[in-house]
């Protein structure tokens, strides 16, 4: 029976429930009851005889403000975004390396880029395939689940895992082992009033918990507000998209190489003459036919099937347009039901068109999930992450749902070699964590008619120095080469699987940019991986940013700065372009290289409410007059963009 308290009590209760040791199991990303763990946070602190172990990951919180103009535009955005959301305690111990000493973190992914900097973050990192993580925090001696639910007016007696069922699902089967055997594991619930209620695999009777706070949680939810989808991200885009083929499988993630897929996959459904004009101009013959054989650029006439761990936003903007809508069977279909011709009938009044592990997202998608029919969320099945990024487990059953599966996920570096890092520098710092980017790479190669997409930009600027994404070695690696199958940058494909060494590095060579070509090719012969008198094909040689910009001025329908939406004013989106401008062109710590580039800032009177909204349009002292000019200056080099 299920006991209803408030926080403290909660806390009181598991206090004098539990042993000194409490091991606290929290969902990853937005499921997290932050006021309970905050409370328990707070009195374990004091207890130097107890001890807390947190066992989680992508703990989230808002972004640091740091300083000058950065601090001046995000200040009022945060504070309108984010509202009241509550901020983890812990995660100012993890910054400031000042965690009580009875207190540990344990993470296997991590906010990406956000703790790279924090000591006992990066001591206490487990790097861990996500399908494993419920098997290793059970085998650490969890004994508490707390988590964020969402209920419903009509079902009083159940709660849904909504966000969240990736884990949890996972670890009732080993809890319920454990229990048989004695052990006292306890599970927490906290009711969101803004959580959608997911039915489907997610949902559970209210008993299947041992303590519920009373107070329902009404705080702001955490979001995460789409960003700006710039032409090298777009390329990317359209060249994916060509790969995903009509009645197949998609699992794509967040960020924004995921919202120029989805955006790219919109024009291919729904603007399919303007959609193929641009392919043309690309100039994608190189790639002619492993687009037939392995995809297509004609709309969607069957749809598409999603599994991602990541139910993304992406997902449900396609959903909305009609492409992912093919259903798929929540069962083994037997021979009789086979032979009596009903097949196609159940999977569209029954069937299942997205499984997802956990959700995360901007405002609107919470706002549209709560909005859809319950009906409607039936074909949204949240369910556990083992299901979703393993094969073995009713295997028969997920080989005949993962139709010519297209697994695309993102990598920030891959070495010629077919090496891809997406998780951690070469120092061995953790960005963030391998997650389930190697489980979806395997299932890439153990389906058939599958492939796993690794998304690369294939060149960055910061602080006006170019590098390449694409090198001859790296200290690390997150997808081993022998996994290599197929890599998209912004300009072209490279089909890698069952190559030579060498058909790899011409096919990464191909696609990486002109700037850094003569180079990564006279590495690749120094050790004899590539003949002396190899010579680049000469369709190759002009990969070069401003080739795609002048592409991309022709068709500036197809290429949205925000695809999927904005959280940003207009004013914002302005600032915020040139913000990004001026911290790609200049180190902002050189102030003699800021001070030239603000020699030809435009008159203040050019954009006044960009200068009232950065609190600059009276600028008081020679700083905030550098920030003045600065930004229009910014302001000015970006307004055609």
């Amino acid at each position: 029976m299920v006991q209803l308290c408030s926080i403290e009590q909660a806390v009181d209760d598991v206090l004098a429930r539990l042993p000194a040791h409490i091991h606290m199991g929290l969902p990853l990303g937005l499921g997290k009851p932050n006021h309970f763990v905050n409370a328990l946070f707070q009195r374990i602190a004091q207890l130097p005889e107890r001890q807390l172990t947190i066992y989680t990951a992508l703990c989230l919180g808002r972004p640091a403000l740091g300083d000058g103009l950065q601090k001046r535009f995000l200040e009022p955005f945060i504070e309108r975004v984010f509202g009241d959301y509550p901020e983890l305690d812990f995660l100012a111990g993890l910054h400031q390396d000042n965690l009580p000493p009875n207190i540990r973190i344990q993470q296997f992914f991590l906010q990406p880029g956000s703790l790279l900097n924090s000591a006992p973050a990066q001591r206490d990192y487990v790097s861990s395939n996500y399908s494993h993580a419920a098997r290793d925090i059970n085998a650490a001696g969890l004994n508490l689940v707390a988590q964020l639910v969402a209920s419903h007016s009509e079902h009083p007696d159940r709660l849904s895992l909504s966000c969240n069922p990736d884990i949890t699902l996972d670890l009732l089967p080993m809890i319920a082992k454990r229990r048989a055997a004695g052990e006292t594991i306890l599970l927490l619930g906290q009711v969101h009033n803004d959580l959608p209620y997911m039915p489907g695999d997610a949902e559970m009777g209210i008993d299947a918990f041992d303590l519920l706070i009373d107070e329902k949680d009404s705080t702001t939810l955490f979001s995460t507000p789409n960003m700006p989808v710039g032409f090298q991200d777009h390329f990317i885009g359209l060249h994916a998209s060509t790969l995903v083929r009509d009645g197949g499988t998609l699992q794509i993630g967040i960020g924004a190489m995921g919202d120029a897929l989805t955006a790219a996959l919109l024009a291919r459904q729904a603007d399919s003459d303007g959609y193929k004009a641009l392919l043309a101009d690309i100039n994608l013959s190189q790639w002619a036919q492993l687009i037939d054989r392995e995809g297509g650029v004609e709309p969607f006439a069957k749809g598409l099937y999603g599994c991602s761990e990541m139910f993304a936003n992406g997902l449900l903007v396609l959903a909305d347009a009609g492409i992912v809508r093919r259903k798929v069977y929540p069962d083994v279909p037997t021979q009789q039901q086979a032979n009596a011709g009903t097949l196609d009938e159940a999977a569209q009044t029954d069937g299942i068109s997205v499984h997802g592990g956990f959700f995360l997202g901007p405002r609107r998608f919470y706002e549209r999930l709560r909005e859809l029919p319950q009906s409607k969320r039936l074909e949204f099945n949240m369910t556990r992450i083992s299901y979703i990024n393993e094969l073995y487990g009713q295997e028969e059953l997920k080989r005949l749902q993962r139709l010519d599966a297209r697994f695309i996920n993102t990598v920030f570096t891959m070495t010629l070699l077919g090496a891809g890092v997406a998780d951690q520098l070469e120092d061995g710092r953790v960005l963030s964590g391998v997650g389930g980017q190697y489980n979806f790479v395997a299932q890439g190669h153990a389906l058939e008619g599958a492939r796993s997409v690794l998304l690369l930009r294939s060149w960055r600027e910061s602080g006006g120095d170019v590098s390449s994404n694409i090198v001859w070695e790296y200290g690390h690696c997150t997808i081993p080469r022998h996994l290599r199958d197929i890599v998209v940058t912004e300009y072209g494909i490279a089909d890698l699987r069952g190559k030579t060494d060498e058909a790899v590095i011409e096919a990464l060579l191909n696609i990486s940019d002109s700037r850094f070509q003569p180079g990564l090719i006279e590495q690749a012969q120094s050790v004899g991986k590539l003949p002396k008198d190899f010579r680049l094909d000469p369709r190759f040689a002009d990969n070069n940013p401003q080739r795609l910009q002048a592409i991309q001025a022709q068709h500036p329908n197809l290429f949205p700065e925000y695809p999927l939406g904005c959280d940003f004013t207009g004013v914002e989106r302005d600032v915020l372009r040139a913000l990004n401008w001026l911290k790609s062109k200049f180190k902002l710590t050189e102030i003699l290289e800021l001070g030239k580039a603000a020699l030809d800032a435009p008159e203040p009177s050019t954009y006044p409410e960009h200068l009232q909204r950065m609190q600059l349009t009276d600028p008081q002292g020679l700083k905030e007059d550098l920030f003045q000019r600065l930004l229009l200056t910014g302001l000015k080099a970006t307004a055609q963009l």
